[in-house]
């Protein structure tokens, strides 16, 4: 078995999917649950992972996306939208589920509560958008190694029309706004760039230890 240092080189953004070979829904439920474990400042999360598997739904992506065709030939596409209207409310949830999952008084939350809401408060519109924006990145990134380390294949994309995401998939009603995506499946035989060497900085111009 490949340690994740292998399977990391193993990986790369997968250019052509193989449409004919899906995730098994066990798989899709171990990449989501992985995802949903991914840090997060506070822990609060406020972003949203949309599966996409429409067929119709997903021809719309594509043309929304430059007419990449990861949209359409992956397993599945996933979403990833930030929080768009982030207040008090939504750290007033977190805290309810903190204290009923460790059974704990929410009364006794109300410190840390108050530090989330100061965070919240300061935030104008841009610097909200830009901090939900760096959560959901997070969970991107737990998405990607995950996949490596179960052996799918993913293609994290920026390429598309995000306004155009937001009204195909109903966002602005749901408050949320369109991130990043990432198409998730497993690549085709004639994909070359699964043979080319990954190119990456050297590790002592990459790292410096102060």
């Amino acid at each position: 078995m490949m340690d994740i240092i292998q399977k990391l080189e193993w990986r790369y953004a997968v250019k052509k999917f193989d449409p004919a070979k899906k995730l098994t829904a066990a798989q899709l439920d171990r990449l989501t649950t992985a995802t949903r474990l991914s840090a997060s400042s506070y822990g609060l999360q406020p972003y949203k992972v949309l599966i996409v598997e429409n067929p119709a739904i997903r021809e719309r992506l594509r043309a929304a996306s430059w007419n990449q065709p990861q949209i359409t030939d992956a397993s599945q596409l996933v979403v990833f939208a930030r929080v768009s209207d982030l207040n008090e409310s939504h750290v007033d949830d977190y805290t309810n589920n903190i204290a009923a999952t460790r059974n704990i008084n929410p009364e006794d939350l109300a410190g840390f509560a108050g530090v989330m809401k100061g965070t919240v408060n300061r935030l104008d519109a841009a610097g909200a958008a830009a901090w939900t924006s760096k959560q959901a990145y997070l969970a991107l990134g737990t998405l990607l190694t995950a996949a490596a380390a179960e052996g799918i294949d993913a293609c994290p994309i920026e390429g598309f029309d995000a306004a155009q995401y937001d009204e195909i998939l109903g966002l602005k009603d749901k408050g949320l706004a369109t991130v990043v995506i990432a198409a998730i499946g497993f690549r085709a035989e004639e994909d070359t760039m699964q043979y080319a060497k990954k190119v990456r900085k050297p590790i002592a111009e990459f790292v410096e230890v102060i």
